[in-house]
């Protein structure tokens, strides 16, 4: 029996837990964790899931996925998930998502990494994963609009790829403020 921790809407935790594929309780959330893996040119690694696995079975989708078991921190629950689907270990250490959606019934924290890694080299885990490519963003839509992809938002797509090289908000400084030094007023 797996346990997810629940959280609060402020994503505390709140010292309960919940049984994998029940109902989330109402007021509560889980969280979920997703892994980005780039290369450096620039294309995202994606996996297929295995056409006997439950939800979205068949799909391509973006490098790994999964939920946070109790007792993980969003961190742990991304390296164990690398670690668990594609054989990768990652250190997370002093990394932060990249993205975090809310959703519904819960957090989905979105990890970006850009790693030079050979496909076969990897150690698929049987349960999940069928196989693994490298991908563009423009494939990787198409492959959405033809129902070849999980169905995700092209604007998530589209950000995820651009939090690849861009850690904030905004795609240059500000020109409208001369550069002045960082001090209090006098």
């Amino acid at each position: 029996m797996e346990l997810f921790d629940l959280y609060t809407a402020d994503r505390e935790k709140t010292g309960q837990t919940m049984v994998r594929g029940e109902p989330v309780p109402e007021g509560f959330y889980r969280l979920v964790v997703h892994v980005c893996v780039f290369n450096p040119e620039g294309q995202m690694l994606i996996q297929r899931r295995q056409p006997f696995k439950k939800g979205w079975s068949g799909l391509w989708d973006v490098t790994v996925g999964g939920c946070a078991v109790a007792g993980d921190s969003s961190r742990s629950a991304a390296e164990r998930e690398t670690r668990e689907e594609l054989g990768l270990p990652v250190n997370l250490a002093g990394v932060r998502p990249a993205i975090t959606v809310h959703w519904e019934h819960g957090f989905d924290d979105y990890y970006v990494l850009t790693r030079q890694v050979d496909p076969e080299s990897l150690r698929l885990q049987y349960e999940e994963v069928q196989a693994v490519r490298w991908a563009s963003m423009d494939e990787i839509l198409r492959m959405i609009d033809d129902g070849q992809f999980i169905p995700y938002e092209k604007s998530l797509i589209g950000m995820l790829f651009f939090r690849r090289n861009h850690s904030g908000s905004q795609t240059r400084g500000d020109t409208t403020v001369p550069s002045a030094p960082l001090s209090s007023p006098r």
